[in-house]
């Protein structure tokens, strides 16, 4: 890509509501009801907000915070304060207001939009320590507090007053000012360790992370529905999910939350939805369930036709051969009775996923593109924009991140760690040079992950570099491959493995609740809550069995030899995971120090009796 398509991103929102202009833009729910902006109408929006900005005084450059759950509220803002030459910050809406205290005065925004009551509560909670903000804006309307007063999204757009034709070319005017080097957006990294970086990405990084990638998957059709649920504040949402839909012309439909993702793909009949792994998870584990509570006889349908079906996918889509007319028509006859009733369940018309931010096991993967739902996982970081690389149609290999994006370069230095170079990189962090100055290595961003690059250039991801666990007896070991096993059986939702200068490896377990009380109720066990249930020699003997299983296909040097089940789930308020749901391992450590470190003073065994040990 020699020259990008657009200069920045408002100016393909432009070109979009031009070339679309009553296509549908942006759907969202509202008392129970679908409200829906063609492209003209969510583009006058935008210039709408962005005028209001400059009323209020908002001046270019200047950084502008967004604290709200994922909404088009969200997209109208942020596509305004790009419009009127602002800097958007996002805050993730699960952040305290603590936290978003540090990334509003890190920043130094003046300008804070939220989505809520409930975020607006949280910046009255640390009023004091904000004197800088002067405007606060919400995407509902309620009363705000005399010394801190706030707005609404309507009332700052006037959208009561549509733009005359020369504030229409006067607003256009300042799309034209914008440079590809411009910034984007600061971004306040997780914060797995240490306090949140900002990301500085551009407007050159964003519109061709959107545009190599949809080259990647070979395009999008403007009829496509993108159902969105993923935090905006995350960047593969943003890109993924918000700019690729924009510059395709492409419908986007925004969830009602997280909570009610399932209900809203029914509601929307999405045919593109980005996600992270977690979701494939539950999804993996959701269908499986039901299939144990089936008959015997569709247990048996329903397992043959996974078998069957993984072996004819493989053959038509990974390793193309030529497939028999009975093996096509097999595939169609499992496909009517098991498949197409779980592709039903998302709508009837997902076309496919891609999937971000975390490793997504091998196994689920192939099972989604069994079901006919193939799900493409790529891989990069915030500081990239994000997409380094993708799997594409024709050119999957599971296991694998994928390939390349067009002109981006990578190798590996001595010590395995994937080094990158590409128009997606970051220009650095925020006011931070000497960390910026650490990410890079003669011009080769450092990104952090151990990883291996195969003969025909699939990069497959270890683990990170600073995750990697070195046991006592001088043993590497990447636990998310072990994680990964270990979620992967039916009675467990989370695994955190530990071990780093010890000598074996140990985990902390979180229980899949309704197998576990399933089985309680089959065997019969007596309980008052649920960490009486957890703690029962019973359900610690159902454990240790399920390590022993999983035990079997590990090296002995990777085993698990003694394990703790919590009686409840790893969660971003316990302050276990970040916001994107990654896990903090040293707040893991230090929150159960005391549990950990007894395991080791337990004596150890492998086998069925594998010993477990007390939440």
């Amino acid at each position: 890509m020699s020259k990008l398509p657009y200069k920045s991103i408002p100016a393909m929102l432009r070109n979009s509501a031009a070339q679309h202009a009553q296509r549908p833009a942006i759907s969202y729910k509202k008392s129970g009801k679908i409200i829906t902006l063609n492209y003209a109408e969510f583009y006058q929006r935008v210039l709408m907000a962005a005028r209001g900005l400059r009323r209020a005084g908002m001046s270019p450059g200047d950084r502008v915070a967004i604290f709200s759950e994922n909404r088009a509220g969200w997209a109208i803002s942020d596509l305004g304060i790009q419009t009127a030459l602002g800097i958007t910050v996002p805050i993730y809406a699960t952040n305290t207001g603590e936290q978003a205290a540090y990334v509003i005065n890190h920043s130094g925004a003046r300008i804070v939009f939220v989505s809520t009551r409930q975020q607006y509560e949280k910046l009255i909670s640390i009023k004091d320590q904000i004197p800088d903000v002067e405007l606060v804006v919400s995407f509902e309307r309620f009363l705000g507090l005399r010394d801190l007063p706030v707005y609404s999204l309507y009332q700052l757009s006037e959208v009561s007053y549509p733009l005359t034709d020369k504030e229409q070319q006067e607003i256009e005017g300042w799309i034209d000012q914008i440079e590809p080097q411009d910034l984007i957006t600061v971004i306040y990294t997780s914060g797995t360790t240490g306090q949140p970086k900002g990301v500085m990405l551009s407007q050159a990084n964003m519109v061709f992370n959107a545009t190599a990638g949809m080259e990647k998957l070979e395009g999008l059709d403007p009829s496509e529905v993108f159902l969105s649920f993923l935090p905006l504040s995350h960047v593969l949402e943003r890109t993924a999910g918000y700019h690729a839909a924009i510059l395709c012309g492409c419908h986007i439909a925004f969830a009602e939350s997280a909570d009610k993702v399932v209900e809203n793909i029914l509601d929307f009949r999405p045919s593109v939805m980005v996600s992270v792994p977690r979701l494939f998870e539950k999804i993996y584990s959701r269908i499986y369930e039901n299939v144990h509570q089936s008959s015997a006889l569709k247990r048996k349908l329903f397992h043959r036709a996974v078998r069957r079906g993984r072996e004819y996918m493989m053959d038509r889509y990974i390793e193309p051969r030529p497939i028999s007319l009975v093996r096509k028509l097999e595939y169609k006859l499992f496909d009517r009775l098991v498949f197409s009733k779980i592709r039903a369940r998302f709508g009837g018309r997902l076309r496919y996923f891609i999937s971000g931010g975390a490793p997504l096991d091998k196994t689920i993967n192939e099972f989604m593109w069994t079901i006919g739902i193939p799900t493409f996982e790529g891989y990069g970081l915030t500081e990239t924009s994000p997409a380094l690389t993708m799997n594409a149609p024709w050119k999957v290999r599971f296991g694998s991140v994928g390939t390349l994006l067009e002109e981006t370069e990578a190798k590996l230095a001595d010590d395995g760690e994937l080094l990158v170079k590409g128009p997606q990189v970051m220009s650095g962090y925020y006011n931070d040079q000497q960390a910026t100055d650490e990410a890079f290595e003669d011009g080769w961003f450092k990104t952090g992950d151990i990883a291996t690059i195969d003969e025909d250039g699939y990069i497959f991801i270890v683990d990170r570099k600073k995750e990697i666990i070195v046991t006592a007896g001088g043993k590497n070991i990447a636990p998310q491959a072990i994680e990964n096993e270990l979620r992967l059986d039916k009675y467990i939702s989370q695994a955190f493995v530990y071990g780093d200068r010890k000598p074996c490896l140990v985990a902390l377990l979180t229980p899949n609740i309704d197998r576990l009380l399933e089985f309680a109720k089959s065997e019969k066990i007596s309980y008052l809550d649920t960490n009486e249930l957890v703690n029962s020699s019973r359900t610690q003997e159902l454990y240790a069995e399920r390590i022993a299983e999983v035990n079997k296909h590990l090296p002995p040097y990777e085993t698990i030899k003694n394990f703790v089940l919590l009686p409840q789930e790893f969660s971003i308020e316990g302050g276990e995971l970040t916001p994107t749901m990654k896990m903090k391992r040293k707040v893991i450590y230090e929150k159960y120090r005391d549990k950990i470190e007894a395991l080791y003073h337990n004596q150890s065994v492998t086998g069925p009796t594998l010993n477990g040990g007390k939440s």
